[in-house]
């Protein structure tokens, strides 16, 4: 009798084990011959800044449209000096935009608006929601916008606000818009991905992948790239619609699966994204192979940089909830170098020149390292989600609610001359904006006046030398 109990006993324990091992957290992804199909490529062209073409546009969310978030511009690197900042109580998730010479963003509480990259300046203003997480996309003097609450995109005239027409969805949209040709794509928390006519918002395809859709879609030779919340990667025909190939990610353990918040990077023949299982994946960009992955140690929801120049070779960039900055090998993903943020990195990277910039949500501060060492050579006392962007000749960096204009200290680019700003005074208020009056910003040694806010009556533009690093500054 006491055998036969043993024996239940140990078949207990045994089946036990056997199920453990297979729900614990499955270990990383190293598929040599995926990997050997790797495509090296030569680092893009240098971006030239000059007095004709004096910036360089950055009209999409992550950049481009594979959204490597790198821009390659000589000269673009610390000290800075502070031109402007323009400050918003409504929170600021997701970075602006830049093209001929002015920003485009959206705030939390729904506000679009648009600013004199030059001065600070409020050109105008329009309530396109009430809940908005994304950034616009910019084609031919038009932005498209999506929004969480209500549920619609929306198109406006880039130069004025004017609302040319609206499109209700049928759930909330995160996902920041990309427009290639005279078609715009974006997903929604539905679970589709839609392709929407520029001309009239008239649906051409929508697809269903394999749960919702927060990340915005990549684009690289005739396909679309985007991960969804049922911890799938997807490649979707741009023309067509159609599901080219779809790849799941490991997932933390124990039944659950993966979700992919991060929006990939498209570069060396794979897409790149991180996850909240705490992973980041590389597939293959034509079949969906699961070349590598690599184990921080939060979730990730932070999107890549991905860049190779004359001095780094190809390195992923990404930040965990860790705290951790990555610089992660884009071949095999080995790690080339990690640094420490000292608090939860939960928004996107962006590289610029030699330098990729990071923020961290905890004390929310900004950093910058030298790509190829890691070495820190920048630290700001603002900056909460995805920090920089840059117009080739300054950046524009993202705090929690304020968005600030920094010049290099001492300029190598060619600075040339932004499109010019407005009278200063009243900003010229788009129909239904309802926002209160303006005031001119001026530029200057210590110098700022009040400027128009979206939504909020304290907002201010101030220009002039960073202020002194103290308790309660750099906090928002």
């Amino acid at each position: 009798m006491l055998a036969i109990v043993l024996l239940a006993l140990g078949a207990i324990i045994g089946g036990g084990i056997v199920a453990y091992e297979a729900l614990k957290r499955p270990g990383d992804v190293h598929n040599q011959e995926a990997i050997e199909q790797f495509e090296p490529q030569k680092p893009p062209p240098v971006k030239k800044v000059t007095k004709r073409h004096p910036t360089v546009n950055w009209p999409f969310y992550g950049y481009d449209r594979a959204r490597t978030r790198y821009l390659p511009v000589r000269g673009m690197r610390p000290p800075y000096v502070k031109v402007w900042r323009y400050t918003n109580r409504p929170l600021l998730e997701f970075p602006p935009i830049y093209v001929d010479g002015r920003l485009y963003a959206v705030n939390n509480n729904g506000y679009a608006f648009s600013l004199d990259a030059r001065n600070g300046h409020v050109l105008w203003e329009r309530r396109v929601g009430s809940l908005n997480a994304s950034s616009p996309g910019y084609a031919r003097h038009r932005l498209y916008i999506v929004n969480l609450e209500p549920g619609h995109i929306v198109k406006l005239n880039a130069r004025t606000g004017k609302t040319i027409w609206k499109r209700s969805l049928p759930s909330r949209a995160e996902s920041s818009p990309l427009v290639i040709g005279r078609t715009v794509y974006f997903g929604c928390e539905d679970g589709r991905l839609y392709a929407m006519s520029t001309g009239r918002g008239q649906v051409r395809w929508s697809t269903a992948l394999g749960g919702p859709i927060k990340a915005a879609p990549a684009y690289k030779d005739g396909k679309l790239f985007v991960g969804d919340y049922g911890g799938h990667m997807n490649a979707v025909d741009a023309k067509t619609g159609q599901l080219v190939w779809q790849s799941g990610s490991l997932g933390p353990g124990f039944g659950g699966s993966g979700a992919f918040y991060s929006t990939p990077a498209v570069a060396y023949g794979r897409v790149y994204a991180g996850n909240k299982d705490g992973r980041v994946y590389s597939y293959d960009t034509s079949d969906g192979t699961l070349a590598w992955s690599y184990s921080t140690g939060g979730e990730v929801y932070s999107a890549p940089a991905v860049a190779n120049t004359k001095h780094s070779p190809p390195t992923v960039f990404i930040g965990s909830f860790d705290g951790n900055v990555y610089a992660l090998d884009a071949k095999d993903g080995s790690v080339r170098w990690s640094r420490s943020m000292g608090g939860q990195v939960v928004g996107s990277l962006s590289a610029i020149g030699e330098v990729v910039y990071a923020a961290e949500f905890t004390r929310k501060t900004t950093s910058g390292f030298m790509m190829r060492s890691g070495r820190r050579v920048w630290r700001y006392p603002k900056g909460t989600y995805t920090p920089v962007i840059s117009d080739g000749r300054w950046i524009y960096l993202t705090g929690y609610s304020s968005i600030t204009a920094l010049r290099p200290h001492r300029a190598v680019v060619a600075v040339g001359v932004g499109r010019p700003a407005r009278t200063p005074g009243r900003a010229p208020n788009a129909a239904g904006s309802g926002g209160p009056k303006g005031s001119r910003s001026s530029s200057g040694s210590g110098s700022s006046r009040s400027c128009r806010n979206p939504g909020n009556k304290r907002a201010s533009c101030s220009a002039g030398a960073p202020p002194p690093k103290r308790k309660g500054d750099g906090r928002n």
